[in-house]
């Protein structure tokens, strides 16, 4: 499409790839980023179902930093390395000499190739593993058309380096370009320019010409079907969900028009969505051009498409400015659900942006009370954790609540303005969180002086917990709630009085998550009965019904939560669950529902439930 003078101009910007992060010490990397920076990579990949692995090359083109250095140095992992060459300064193409490292269980193995002279391009001919750990290779029977495999990848955090060579860092970003076969029945998506995608034929070529970080390289492959929803916006999915998510997120355009207005305009060009199996372990993935959907946010009533939101959010916080370690990840999720929560206001109103503000709050207080307290920072330290780990509600929600206290504190105007400007100044560049306080600094706190102390910001950023004056949202509605739940445990209202047919899922969650958790059985029988909750097709409304019933020992639920563990692999819908069902003496029984459902699982799901069951 043709973009806006201010889109294109970002879009200029994003053929940049200079490091703008070079003081940030990545401890996820091996790569020699002060040496040389690869500026673009091809693609030439063949998808292997039968063998679960992607085989052929990646071509690095590379930029030189230090004029005497002639080695590359790339992330891998699980990677089988066949040859690497590479082309001189006359043009020509010699074999490179390699050397690919022990395995580290967190980095994967350094890949360390010796040129003769500085390299123009490197071209490394490799093959995937099946133990991918971003990659999930689904059997016909395990996704909804039955009748095609699926494979999907997922690359965040540090996941890319397991199906690609690459200098795997967010303090990087590169240009990309590909070609990749497949079975003429599957379709290949990327997070590119799909229009190449359309005609199904086997053999699908893709350019990304925005450079992003590493992680938001991603590849779908499937029965997947197409339909548009506006002119700038489309759904890839299996035919049995393509017009029930089309249904569900055709208001993604008013999003996109919405979120232009407040911030500046939408600098990728098209933005669609790809509805993936049950079994993907997260809510949705960023990725740019192509957002990764999980199909349990298609609830038929658009009660859940925050999450569409959120990843719309992330084109401009995260894809346009990113976070230039895995430590500094409030930056990118912090403004995420900050922005998402201000399109929800716009599209839906007031009311239900609040009450979702709510419902986050309560659930990063709950987990506040229960996690070690340097990990309740925003500017988080991993000291060599695998940064999977700095995935909490604490870099969303508590980063959404500083920026709302900032909000408050200066008036939405004032911030506005700070929140469209920063997202400029730093479009398509990595920063760190000291450059953010230096950055806020600057522009915010000097700027109005005597409204918020440098202080003040660094104790959201860098102490642990909430901050005495921490916004507390609230919503009328959740009130409401309150008085008919007290109202029914105390004897003074029946269920069938309760107005739960004019409730949304946000009042729902609310009321079913502040029962009390030793509620008799009777109680949770008569609710049951009354709302038909164990058979719930709301995903999250269930999830929530779960925990309270395997905490009160409500054993008409395991049946359905069986059907639950087995069919969907969204991580926040399933973890939780197997730590409740072994907390509850329900062991047992939880190790033999996750065997069975096990190999449908994400690898990132699988190693999160193993754990609990090693303990």
């Amino acid at each position: 499409m043709k973009l806006t003078a201010f889109a294109t101009s970002l879009a200029l910007a994003g053929l940049s790839h200079s490091v703008t992060a070079t003081q940030a010490v990545d401890q996820h990397t091996y790569a020699n980023l002060d040496d040389v920076i690869s500026t673009h990579l091809h693609l030439d990949l063949d998808v292997d179902f039968a063998d679960k692995q992607l085989e052929g090359f990646v071509e690095h083109t590379l930029e030189w930093k230090n004029t005497s250095a002639r080695t590359l140095v790339l992330d891998t992992r699980d990677l089988e390395v066949d040859k690497v060459m590479y082309q001189g300064r006359n043009g020509q193409w010699h074999k490179a000499s390699f050397t690919l490292a022990k395995r580290d269980d967190v980095k994967g193995a350094k890949l360390t190739i010796r040129f003769k002279e500085q390299a123009k391009k490197a071209r490394v001919y490799y093959n995937s593993l099946p133990q991918a750990s971003g990659l999930q290779w689904l059997t016909p029977v395990q996704t909804a058309s039955k009748t095609h495999p699926f494979m999907y990848s997922q690359s965040q955090a540090i996941h890319a380096r397991s199906w690609i060579p690459v200098q795997d860092t967010p303090a990087m970003r590169v240009t990309y370009s590909a070609r990749i076969n497949t079975p003429e029945d599957v379709r290949a998506v990327m997070s590119a320019d799909n229009s190449g995608a359309l005609i199904k034929d086997g053999d699908y070529w893709f350019d990304m010409p925005q450079a992003i970080p590493p992680y938001l390289i991603a590849i779908g492959a499937g029965n997947l079907e197409y339909k548009e929803m506006s002119h700038q916006t489309a759904i890839f999915a299996e035919p049995q969900i393509l017009d029930a998510s089309v249904a569900e997120f055709n208001d993604t355009q008013t999003m996109i028009n919405k979120t232009n207005a407040m911030y500046g305009e939408y600098a990728w060009g098209r933005y669609d969505l790809l509805m993936l199996p049950p079994s993907f372990p997260f809510g949705g993935m960023e990725n740019p051009r192509l957002s990764f959907i999980t199909p349990t946010v298609v609830a038929g009533d658009k009660s859940l498409v925050n999450l569409i939101a959120h990843e719309l959010a992330h084109s401009w916080s995260g894809n346009l400015v990113t976070n230039a370690t895995w430590e500094d990840l409030w930056l990118n999720e912090g403004f995420t659900s900050y922005v998402e929560n201000r399109i929800m206001e716009e599209v839906f109103g007031r009311e239900r942006a609040v009450m979702e503000q709510a419902l986050d709050a309560a659930g990063l207080r709950a987990l506040l009370k229960t996690i070690a307290a340097p990990d309740t920072r925003l500017n988080l330290k991993l000291n060599g954790r695998d940064p999977d780990d700095a995935f909490s509600s604490v870099p969303y929600t508590k980063g959404q609540l500083f920026l709302i206290y900032l909000e408050e504190q200066f008036g939405r105007e004032k911030f506005d303005v700070f929140v469209k400007d920063y997202f400029k100044t730093y479009a398509f560049k990595s920063l760190t969180t000291a450059e953010f306080v230096e950055y806020l600094k600057k522009n915010l706190l000097e700027k109005y002086p005597g409204v918020v102390s440098l202080e003040k910001a660094k104790e959201w950023i860098f102490e642990p917990g909430l901050p005495s004056d921490a916004p507390n949202p609230t919503s009328d509605a959740f009130d409401k709630v309150d008085a008919h739940t007290q109202a029914w445990l105390t004897g003074k209202q029946d269920l069938n009085s309760l107005p739960t047919d004019s409730w949304s899922v946000h009042e729902w969650l609310h009321f079913i998550n502040n029962l009390p958790r030793d509620l008799a059985p009777t109680k949770m029988s008569k609710l049951d009965k009354a709302f038909n909750l164990t058979q719930s097709t709301n995903a999250e409304r269930a999830f929530a019904w779960y925990m309270l019933a395997v905490g009160n020992g409500y054993e008409a639920i395991y049946p359905a939560l069986d059907k639950h563990l087995t069919g969907i692999g969204r991580r926040k819908l399933i973890v939780p669950l197997y730590k409740a069902l072994v907390k509850h003496g329900k062991r047992d029984w939880a190790y033999q529902v996750y065997q069975n459902a096990r190999p449908g699982y994400h690898p990132l799901a699988q190693g999160t439930i193993d754990a609990i069951f090693e303990q």
